[in-house]
């Protein structure tokens, strides 16, 4: 299972599942590897590349492999759930995916990697679809026309801005996911 990625404006991004790849089925098994499943760790006010950022009131991901990576963020709107992708965020480098402060108090995350086909997930379920989407609401997604994918839960708290770093190492611990961190 390994997306091709492309780029199509600046936010924009395609992604296509290879033949085979069914995401979110129920009891489904995930194919991993040790050396292909990239883990998420906490980045403290650097970026990806190690310069301090000025203090900015977003949620950002950074990408501090050297593959590129496709992410998709969920959060509660006021009209309901909402899930929206890709991303397209090269090696080494950030991206934000909300502008401003944040209005809710969780935000969930899902990456996959172009080019080793491993990917930051978590237990939470939600609609993605192959191209660039915004999807409203979260059941259903199959009978709908999308694709199930498990995200990964952040509890922003009250914080106005947010970063989280995506990297090839386990974080402390060798947890497979931490949480993200107030980047201001």
């Amino acid at each position: 299972m390994r997306p091709d990625f492309s780029e199509k404006g600046r936010r924009e991004m395609q992604m296509w599942f290879l033949r085979g790849f069914r995401m979110g089925s129920a009891g489904r098994q995930r194919m991993r590897s040790a050396f292909a499943m990239p883990f998420l760790t906490v980045a403290v006010g650097l970026s990806a590349v190690g310069m301090a950022s000025p203090a900015r009131a977003d949620f950002r991901v950074c990408n501090a492999t050297q593959n590129l990576v496709g992410v998709g963020i969920g959060y509660r709107a006021k009209a309901g759930w909402i899930t929206e992708g890709w991303w397209h965020i090269e090696g080494s480098s950030c991206k934000t995916l909300i502008e401003g402060p944040l209005s809710s108090r969780f935000y969930y995350l899902y990456a996959e990697d172009a080019e080793r086909g491993g990917r930051w997930d978590g237990p939470i379920n939600m609609c993605v679809a192959e191209k660039e989407f915004k999807i409203a609401g979260v059941n259903d997604c199959v009978a709908r026309g999308f694709q199930r994918a498990g995200f990964q839960e952040y509890d922003t708290g009250e914080q106005a801005s947010w970063m989280v770093q995506l990297t090839d190492e386990p974080a402390t611990g060798g947890a497979p996911a931490a949480p993200g961190t107030n980047s201001q």
